[in-house]
């Protein structure tokens, strides 16, 4: 048998992987003699004077060659935006020619002379003859997407160095807690290694045939094929179509309902049946104790007997199957008691930036803290603070956020046990800030004889994009899941 061993607190994967490391790239910026020269970085030795990286020639050759062909300008969107261009008039440019190939019209130095001409913008870009001089710039419409590339790495680089002014900028300052001031300089470097987009404030119409492209390749899937990432449990997923990128879902119980559990099979269910990523921010149980619940749901192997050992040939032979399954699967462990809201989205950040990301499970919500070592109001306050940070985790990572909730004693006090979504403990922003919430409830916690022992009751409660029901499912507590009904 293969054992994994890892510093205490690390996110890391149970087996042996590493990530593949993100490939560098550098920025070579030529010079030019005369007023458009490219910008070299020469400058004032403090540093804080230089012309930031630019390149005017490969800024000409994309512009000429979109002028040149309807291909190249589809090639070059997908690398650039119009706010990479250094100079403004070519930003101008840029923003008129991505507009004429939207609406399907012809893009050369006549049309676009007339288009700017409407806008207004003719004049403030050089007039028709700069077109025409763009065009006699660029030696082939071909090498367009070489000169994209290079505009968009000159752009990075100017981002990166605005980024790194403020960030000088903060330290100096002093202005919060020294882990605010570190979740900052993350979001920032993070911002510019996602290239992300600075105008967030776009017409309707923006990326509105995308949905539709999306919608239309939804309605040819295959029976079963979903939309999200699966959670293993089928009529759960036909309800949601699986979890969706940028949701909240909390799933809330009383204790000893098995949250942890249900959450170890959503991460069994994407990392290792259907190849997706997931991270697992446990601050309920240890390292070990995730290890034994992993292999005994995966093994079928009976708990009690692995916490004891005592195991015979076949549980052996099937808990070396599931060691070497959690191994191969992209599925990674933080067990580290310090975990702080902040430190959560950090980790989970560097992760995306690392390689793939698709679903963070975080256990649970009323263990974390929000970080920073800031004071707060109340406790409800902060889990407000925790709630609105996992929210905006998964809408800035774009991936599903699972976070586990504990719930007052509301269905304790109520002849039916069942729960409600206003049981949700400690703050009303949890249930606001969900796209779905799914309430754990288990009636044999409650009636040990009654006849409905083995089942569990998975009520969705809330879905901010579909209805809600009840999935009814197996309890397999000797194995530490829970599983569809047609499997027990």
């Amino acid at each position: 048998m293969h054992r994994t061993h890892a510093a205490a607190g690390s996110l890391v994967r149970p087996g042996r992987r590493d990530l593949p490391q993100r490939r560098s790239s550098t920025v070579s910026v030529a010079t030019f003699s005369g007023p458009e020269h490219n910008g070299s970085g020469a400058g004032p030795a403090d540093g804080f004077d230089r012309v930031p990286p630019y390149d005017l020639a490969a800024e000409r050759c994309v512009l000429g060659g979109c002028q040149l062909s309807k291909e190249a300008i589809g090639d070059v969107i997908q690398l650039i935006r119009a706010g990479d261009f250094y100079r403004p008039a070519h930003e101008t440019i840029f923003l008129a020619i991505v507009d004429m190939y939207g609406k399907g019209e012809p893009v050369d130095p006549v049309t676009l002379t007339e288009a700017l001409q409407k806008s207004g913008d003719l004049a403030k870009i050089g007039g028709a003859p700069y077109l025409h001089d763009l065009v006699q710039s660029v030696p082939t419409a071909a090498n367009a997407e070489h000169y994209a590339e290079i505009v968009a790495e000159t752009a990075v680089a100017r981002r990166l160095i605005a980024a790194g002014t403020r960030i000088v900028q903060s330290g100096y300052e002093r202005q919060g807690d020294a882990a605010d001031l570190v979740e900052d300089a993350s979001r920032e470097i993070f911002a510019v290694a996602q290239q992300r987009a600075d105008e967030s404030l776009l017409p309707a119409q923006h990326g509105l045939d995308t949905t539709l492209d999306r919608i239309e390749a939804a309605g040819k899937r295959k029976k079963g094929e979903l939309t999200g990432v699966p959670t293993g449990f089928t009529d759960l997923d036909s309800l949601t179509q699986g979890l969706q990128n940028g949701q909240l879902v909390i799933v809330a119980g009383r204790p000893a309902m098995g949250k942890s559990t249900v959450a170890l099979d959503f991460a069994r269910a994407a990392s290792i049946k259907h190849g997706r990523a997931a991270a697992i921010f446990s601050l309920e149980m240890g390292r070990e104790e995730l290890h034994h619940r992993l292999l005994s749901a995966q093994g079928s192997v009976a708990l009690h007997h692995i916490r004891s050992g005592h195991l015979d040939e076949a549980e052996w032979k099937r808990l070396g199957k599931a060691q070497q399954e959690i191994a191969d699967a992209d599925l990674y462990l933080d067990d580290s008691p310090e975990l702080t809201a902040m430190t959560i989205r950090a980790k989970a950040r560097r992760l995306k930036e690392r390689g793939k990301l698709d679903l963070v499970v975080i256990d649970y919500t009323q263990l974390v803290q929000y970080g920073g070592g800031r004071r707060v109001e109340s406790r409800q306050q902060e889990v407000s603070d925790i709630s609105r940070s996992f929210k905006l985790m998964a809408k800035e990572l774009e991936v599903p956020v699972v976070a586990l909730s504990q719930l007052n004693r509301g269905p304790e006090q109520r002849t039916d046990k069942r729960p409600m979504v206003a049981d949700l403990r400690e703050s009303g922003s949890l249930e606001q800030d969900a796209d779905m919430v799914i309430l754990l409830h288990r009636e044999d916690v409650y009636d040990k004889e009654s006849p409905r022992s083995g089942e569990a009751d998975l009520i969705v409660g809330k879905h901010r994009n579909g209805p809600t029901a009840t999935i009814t499912v197996g309890f397999q507590g000797h194995y530490s899941r829970f599983v569809d009904m047609a499997q027990t």
